[in-house]
């Protein structure tokens, strides 16, 4: 579990009906698709020297810990809430395999990117899996940054116990209005959030990408 967490009480939640009702269902998450606006995160990246992935995983992060059941958690018949969440990421090395790179969650994303660079250069170095199994304090990421796709569909251990959102960005291209759009998939377990948390999520996520 890792994280400092606290237990949600199901017993009075507004959402008990939905959380029994999807628990119960083999292929439990849900996923959608949206574009986002990349066009100041892309300049201010260019002006400040920054990793364009660092500062986008940083304020998809940023939004995640905003949208509680971002951090909520299916721990047997309970569910955690987490005080901080994390990320996991693929990282492509060289030779065209990847590995798993694990970035700790700071609220100062110049502190964050910096963190990232040193933590990337070591996974490409090692160059190992490091699947981090049985951490619960974070979201999985992948980036995609050869296709502009418009759906994405997540390889799944049926039958096992998950609950993390998995999130992906893919290709920004301009479009005819001169903006750069990114499309990210969000995919989250539905006995913990409905399309509305995740609209919530990519309504904070914009906005952030704006600053």
């Amino acid at each position: 579990m890792v994280g400092m967490y606290t237990w949600l009480d199901t017993d009075t939640w507004y959402r008990r009906q939905q959380y029994e009702f999807f628990r119960q269902y083999e292929m439990p998450f849900f996923n959608m698709t949206s574009l986002v606006d990349v066009t100041r995160l892309r300049a201010r990246s260019a002006a400040e020297g920054s990793s364009f992935f660092l500062l986008s995983l940083h304020a998809s992060l940023q939004a995640a810990q905003e949208i509680e059941p971002f951090r909520y958690r299916i721990e047997g018949d309970r569910v955690v809430v987490y005080e901080v969440i994390h990320a996991g990421s693929t990282i492509l090395h060289e030779d065209q395999s990847f590995g798993f790179c694990y970035f700790p969650y700071e609220a100062d994303a110049e502190a964050f990117c910096a963190a990232g660079v040193r933590r990337i250069a070591v996974q490409q170095a090692h160059r190992h899996l490091d699947p981090h199994l049985g951490q619960q304090d974070i979201i999985h990421y992948s980036v995609i940054p050869w296709i502009h796709f418009s759906s994405f569909q997540h390889a799944r251990r049926l039958g096992k116990d998950d609950s993390i959102p998995k999130i992906v960005f893919g290709q920004y291209q301009r479009d005819p209005a001169g903006r750069y759009m990114m499309p990210v998939s969000v995919e989250v377990h539905h006995a913990l959030a409905d399309g509305l948390h995740v609209g919530q999520y990519l309504a904070r996520f914009q906005a952030l990408l704006d600053v």
